[in-house]
């Protein structure tokens, strides 16, 4: 492994760094937003729960209670609590989307360097046989693997997210109108 590693391209090293940086920051987010987001929707739906069965009022622990505490209900109160409810549960979806989009690029730019070092190499001494480009293209393409690999993480971790943030987000909007329907 080392031996390999030693022999690529100091560009593909780079690239496949950062890259490794990006896996480790999409999991990070992930799990620690998946099991937040978690949390936040069994609140949400205990509350909204908890009016559907005849209270008056959002629960204590609902996102809601901060908007509607000591003040008058009103559809302007409930919108912002929704619209802002939505940017924290939408956060970090941006930086999912951003590592999904340009961890390939990133993976073909350090294949794409490495090729050139390759064929150079081969320009130089003409003895090149068939391993030795066989064997500078395999270390080359181990950065768009990679590229590729990060890229379907994060897709898939946005993917999840978004779906989770747009389930916790309706609740609230759903205690919304089952408040506004009492009142």
């Amino acid at each position: 492994m080392l031996e390999f590693i030693s022999g690529m391209h100091p560009v593909s090293l780079v690239a496949i760094a950062i890259l490794a940086i990006y896996f480790f920051a999409i999991n990070w987010i992930f799990f620690y937003r998946f099991l937040f987001l978690n949390d936040w929707a069994k609140k949400e739906s205990d509350s909204l729960e908890t009016l559907l069965l005849g209270s008056e009022h959002v629960t204590h622990f609902s996102y809601l209670y901060n908007f509607l505490h000591n003040r008058k209900q009103s559809d302007k109160l409930l919108t912002l609590a929704e619209i802002s409810a939505t940017k924290d549960a939408t956060r970090f979806l941006s930086f999912l989307s951003i590592v999904s989009s340009t961890s390939p690029f990133i993976g073909l730019f350090g294949t794409v360097v490495s090729l050139l070092g390759t064929f150079s190499e081969l320009a130089v001494n003409s003895t090149g046989t068939l391993g030795i480009v066989t064997a500078g293209v395999s270390d080359a393409l181990v950065a768009t693997a990679v590229g590729i690999f990060v890229a379907t993480f994060a897709y898939t971790y946005h993917q999840i997210l978004k779906r989770k943030a747009y389930t916790t987000v309706e609740m609230i909007r759903m205690q919304g109108e089952a408040l506004q329907s009492k009142g």
